[in-house]
């Protein structure tokens, strides 16, 4: 065993949601030596350790005492390192594949209540009659203000076949009722898609998951056969928050010429100094053939729009740079997240594990993204009114300890918590009206400002330009090779 270089599989990931997103690939955790340890410092905590354990007011687990001082210590580095306990570590499993069991929801937080995003087709909770924007205001006999989403979707999670009861507010109706509904395995759907008007068609991709890839081709094949005469394609990132990196490079090849580079990632170990270019190899699983091969060929010359905002995160943001450096697509919206780091999930044991920032990634030109994002070629609004909302929006330069860029000092903005006030209010009085007088209609509709703005920029006809927004901290700095 000792020549032998130790191999653990690891995930690789491009998400930009806390435990939810990720890629499978071998990764190889043989060292040379292991640092020195720092024996002072260790002899510290082992004393806290001690102290906490025998004159604490009442006794305390020494097994969470270990995990919380493993916890603090990986929180400390950047948003997306964490460390997962037994039960963190199902669930982040249970994200990358896309399947879970509960009831189906997506869900969001308004003031302290759990709001309903979106319940997933097919889903329990779609055909018991949830809604948008429907209210949660209990789950079985636990009042949801004061729990945190995660402890919210911890509640609403359970065994297959058990039932939960939800209490619903739903606002427009000015009613509260009460749901019972049965668990059951959910299958999250991350791909959507329609032809939009005659020659014209439309993808969406919510997350990059096990499964996108695969669906991104069926799609496209059900586009060209309602359509084979397509003359232009919308690809839809808005709010993607990212994923697995093999189905971004998929996808970024699907509409690629073979063999140009997709991706590139650099860090302090070996395998984080990578290439991946548009070819099988680096996005086919190890079994199975390749997921394109069925993909029309017409596919690789489409006139392509990419719709982009401030929720597009990670995988998203590698495709729309890979898209928009090689000028395969124009890339139209508001600019990115700005989620340039990729993270590695290494087994601890059997059932524990550590989530940890290995890389920086960087498009095809050598621009890294972290806390900058991709720069959209056209800017759209939300609406034709603007973007009242955006301001709102979390973008990786306003999370605490978030990664520098690695390319030049970042600048902040102090007008942006004066937009954020005006943002709030604006927000609250448009929750009062009826859902259609609301500003941003649902995505794919022929009220979608975007998407009308996507299509008019593929048809040759004019399009609303943004008056609004200003590019943050855009400069072209590149990697050093």
């Amino acid at each position: 065993m000792m020549g032998q270089k130790l191999k653990i599989t690891g995930w690789v990931a491009a998400g930009a949601v806390a435990g939810v997103l990720t890629t499978v690939s071998l990764q190889t955790v043989a060292r040379g030596s292991l640092a020195p340890l720092p024996l002072e410092e260790l002899q510290q905590l082992a004393a806290v350790f001690g102290m906490v354990k025998s004159d604490y007011v009442e006794p305390v687990d020494e097994k969470k005492l270990i995990s919380d001082a493993i916890s603090g210590m990986v929180a400390g580095l950047d948003p997306h390192s964490q460390y997962f306990d037994k039960k963190s570590f199902k669930e982040f499993r249970e994200g990358t594949t896309g399947r879970f069991v509960g009831v189906g929801i997506e869900i969001s937080q308004e003031d302290g209540l759990i709001k309903v995003v979106s319940p997933i087709e097919g889903s329990p909770a779609f055909r018991a009659g949830l809604k948008p924007n429907d209210l949660i205001t209990k789950i079985d006999d636990t009042a949801v203000r004061g729990l945190s989403l995660n402890e919210a979707v911890k509640r609403m999670r359970g065994e297959a076949n058990t039932k939960v009861l939800l209490t619903i507010f739903r606002k427009d109706e000015s009613r509260t009722f009460p749901v019972t509904i049965t668990r059951e395995e959910i299958r999250t759907q991350s791909v959507r898609g329609k032809v939009m008007e005659p020659g014209y068609g439309w993808i969406r991709l919510s997350q990059f998951q096990e499964r996108t890839v695969d669906d991104f081709v069926k799609k496209v094949e059900d586009i060209y056969k309602e359509e084979p005469n397509l003359k232009g394609l919308v690809l839809d990132l808005r709010n993607d928050p990212g994923g697995l990196l093999d189905a971004a490079v998929a996808i970024s090849t699907a509409f690629l010429p073979e063999n140009v580079t997709v991706v590139s990632t650099d860090g302090q170990l070996a395998e984080s100094k990578s290439v991946y270019k548009a070819a099988p190899e680096f996005y086919q699983r190890r079994s199975g053939s390749d997921p394109l091969r069925n993909l029309p060929a017409a596919l690789k010359n489409v006139p392509l729009v990419v719709l982009v905002n401030e929720g597009s995160a990670s995988a998203s943001e590698i495709v729309a740079g890979a898209l928009q450096d090689h000028k395969r697509a124009t890339v139209m919206g508001s600019q990115t997240f700005g989620k340039g780091s990729v993270q590695t999930v290494r087994p601890l044991g059997p059932d524990t594990g550590l989530k940890i920032t290995t890389a920086r990634y960087y498009t095809p030109s050598g621009t890294s993204i972290q806390a900058k994002g991709i720069v959209p070629n056209v800017l759209i609004d939300e609406s034709a009114e603007g973007s009242p909302f955006a301001a709102l929006r979390m973008r990786e330069a306003d999370l605490e300890k978030h990664l520098a860029s690695g390319q030049g000092p970042e600048t902040k903005d102090p007008e942006r918590e004066k937009a954020r006030d005006e943002a709030r209010k604006r927000l609250e009085e448009e929750a009062k009206k009826p859902p259609q007088d609301r500003k941003v209609p649902e995505f794919g509709t022929d009220k979608d400002f975007p998407l009308v703005q996507a299509l008019n920029r593929l048809k040759g006809q004019p399009v609303l330009v943004s008056k609004t927004q200003v590019i943050v901290d855009n400069k072209e700095e590149k990697k050093e090779n």
